[in-house]
């Protein structure tokens, strides 16, 4: 169990994603990813093992969220600076967590 305390420390923001590039050197198929937070936090690069269900240019303007209070994983020779989150499908695939309406870059989970 964690404390409400916990939970507000991971900052949990919104972004959208304005670049998608292929990952070869990655151990599983996943894209680099460039993720806008808007003006306070502004752009950011994650890694994100996407690519069963997701063309590249259909992640392109989609909103996300990412933790974006972890320090900066290296990641093969790219450095993830913040955690794009998803759920597993039946199969382990990544569907990412989104939410389901327009809502401003930054804004934070609670």
């Amino acid at each position: 169990m964690i404390t409400f305390a916990d939970f507000e420390r991971v900052d949990i923001r919104v972004g959208r994603i304005t670049r998608v590039d292929l990952f070869p050197e990655a151990r599983k198929p996943a894209y680099k990813l460039v993720i806008d937070f808007g003006a306070e936090l502004g752009t950011r690069r994650s890694s994100a093992q996407l690519t069963r269900h997701y063309a590249a240019e259909d992640l392109v303007g989609r909103l996300v969220l990412a933790v974006v209070n972890f320090p900066p994983r290296q990641i093969g020779p790219f450095m993830s600076e913040v955690l794009t989150l998803g759920l597993p499908d039946s199969a382990g695939a990544v569907v990412l967590a989104v939410p389901d309406k327009d809502v401003p870059l930054g804004g934070k989970l609670f």
